[in-house]
């Protein structure tokens, strides 16, 4: 039986805030979070203000699809080198840089355009910045997890949450601030303006110490046998060939190596744990409104009490999980996220009532900015330092995939079943979750405790 670790004092669990990495994560957070809704809910309302017909508005969710298939370009940016931005910044700031070039240079764009007349070029426009943007995730999720070891990750998730956080605020409730007071060619140059946070943080963090390539290469077995099977062929050859097998072929087999079979059940825990909340998602605003919430009331208390819960829950999943370690509180984030949904279920029953509504999204905002931290610390230990950008998108696009998917049947349940069963059922979905955290948590290799201070 493994000897019991002793926990870190809550003082030394709080001052992980105050390191360098930490803080450099709010504003790569803020970098993050600031695109996304550029190129969702608030391009929708300027088109939609602008007397875009909704029907082409709706085609406009498809430009969401890049963020859920950015691990087909991850091996890319892990592993190619970009001509005098690596050799100046190193790979990952490298590959930020670039990321948030393409973000600002897309929202300038747009905020040239007239939408009416223009409508292909927007959707263009909003392309890069998707793209761009997804890309700055895939540099952002890898620049973390080698810029600290395994015991601040929690606390690094927790600030980035923050920083997205305010990103969005920026990019939705400024951004429509901004066009009321001015124009949307305003908002959105001035959005494409504030990508400098993003950028001039890239200009003063330094970059992670990381093998170089071509050393990461000669030391993986299947690059070698591959080289010694490949003389007298093309170098150009011989090199693309190694190049592929290192960044494709060999993250996957280093994932499958490290775990063996338990990577098949790694691999449901990570499509499973957030699925109970992802599946429910698309049904709760219509909750709101049939109940007969106005769209002012809903707006207030999903932005007032939604985002501070979201930010306190992310801040306490990293204070707990930097005192307690990441299995504990594994469990406490999947049974939070399920219990949460019978939120739902009672407010449903409940109807009209606002204080009901308040604990509604306390909770479920709460449960999910714990639940979100203390996941992306533990994803980001399962990542191999090898291959981080790769990995760390594969699992994340894993994480978010099954729980969209189902929650696009939400509309159908609802009307044979109700809203109550809906969100029951959405509950019960956690229960895998649940189970599969409980064998993370006693597997000390996957969930280990945190050391002394």
């Amino acid at each position: 039986m493994p000897t019991p670790t002793a926990h870190r004092s809550w003082r030394s669990a709080l001052s992980v805030y105050l390191r360098a990495p930490v803080l450099t994560m709010l504003f790569l957070g803020f970098s993050a979070g600031l695109p996304f809704l550029l190129v969702f809910s608030t391009l929708s309302a300027w088109l939609r203000s602008d007397g875009v017909e909704v029907a082409a508005i709706g085609f406009f969710a498809w430009i969401g699809i890049l963020y859920s298939i950015k691990f087909f370009w991850a091996p890319v940016v892990d592993r190619l080198a970009l001509p005098g931005l690596t050799r100046w910044l190193g790979q990952r700031r490298g590959w930020m840089l670039l990321a948030q070039a393409m973000i600002a240079m897309g929202l300038v764009g747009l905020s040239s355009l007239d939408p009416p007349s223009q409508l292909p070029l927007v959707a263009l426009f909003a392309l890069l910045v998707a793209f761009g943007s997804a890309t700055q995730d895939i540099s952002i999720d890898a620049f973390r997890i080698e810029s600290a070891p395994e015991d601040l990750q929690a606390a690094m998730a927790s600030t980035y949450i923050i920083g997205y956080r305010g990103g969005l605020i920026a990019a939705g409730a400024g951004a429509l601030y901004l066009a009321s007071l001015a124009s949307w060619h305003v908002a959105y140059l001035a959005m494409a303006a504030l990508m400098a946070v993003g950028m001039l943080t890239v200009l003063v963090r330094p970059e992670p110490e990381r093998q170089a390539l071509a050393t990461q290469l000669i030391h993986e077995p299947r690059v070698r046998a591959f080289l010694r099977a490949s003389r007298g062929r093309p170098a150009w050859l011989r090199r693309l060939g190694a190049w592929v097998i290192g960044a494709v072929v060999c993250p996957f087999t280093d994932f499958f190596g490290r775990h063996g079979l338990k990577a098949l059940w790694l691999l449901a825990f990570v499509a499973v744990f957030r699925i109970s909340d992802l599946a429910m998602a698309s049904m709760a605003n219509p909750l709101y409104i049939d109940l007969g919430f106005s769209l002012e009331a809903i707006a207030n208390v999903t932005n007032v009490f939604g985002i501070a819960m979201s930010i306190g829950g992310g801040l306490l999943g990293g204070l707990l999980v930097a005192r307690y370690g990441v299995g504990p509180i594994l469990i406490l984030g999947a049974t939070a996220t399920a219990l949460t949904n019978l939120l739902f279920v009672a407010l449903s029953l409940a109807g009209d009532s606002l204080p009901m509504l308040v604990v509604t999204i306390v909770g479920d905002n709460l449960s999910n900015g714990l639940a979100s931290a203390v996941f992306i610390a533990f994803l980001s230990g399962l990542t191999s330092r090898a291959y981080t950008a790769t990995q760390y998108a594969l699992f994340s696009s894993l994480m978010t995939l099954p729980g969209k998917f189902l929650s696009g049947f939400g509309g159908l349940v609802v009307e044979a079943h109700g809203y109550a069963d809906f969100f029951l059922a959405a509950s019960v979905l956690g229960l895998p979750a649940i189970a599969l955290a409980v064998w993370v948590s006693r597997d000390r290799r996957l969930a280990p405790a945190p050391t002394t201070a």
